[in-house]
Order: structure tokens, then C-alpha cells, then sequence
């Protein structure tokens, strides 16, 4: 089951990906997820690049605004 994560905040876990800037611990907003299931991520460092479900881990962030 597919919920709308539009918006929602994750941090990368690990990547399988060699060639990525991105490390462990960067964190994003969720743009949107795509029919493949790519998540595609708005990176806080300027990346854009959308992350594989079963090649990359990410962890979901609490929502602010208490």
C-alpha cells in the first residue's frame, strides 16, 4: 500500500549507489514516488536524485511543528 508522502521529511540510512554524493545521515522532503516506486527526494544538499527501495535505506523523520 502506497500512501502520499509528498512533503515528508526522511534521512538517508545507506546507498548502494557508488557514484552519489549523498552519505549517510543527509536528509530530504519527499517530492514525490514514482510508479516504480522510486522515491524521489528534494536533498537538503542540492541533490535531487531519487532513491531505490531495496538499494537504499532511509529512515522516516518526525513531523514538526509541535
Amino acid at each position: 500500500m502506497r500512501m502520499n508522502a509528498d512533503g515528508q521529511r526522511i534521512r538517508l540510512v545507506s546507498t548502494s549507489d557508488l557514484y552519489t554524493r549523498l552519505a549517510p545521515g543527509d536528509e530530504g522532503a519527499i517530492m514525490f514516488v514514482d510508479d516504480a516506486g522510486t522515491v524521489h527526494v528534494d536533498w537538503d544538499c542540492g541533490s535531487t536524485l531519487g532513491r531505490i527501495p531495496g538499494e537504499d535505506a532511509r529512515e522516516t523523520l518526525p513531523e514538526s511543528g509541535h
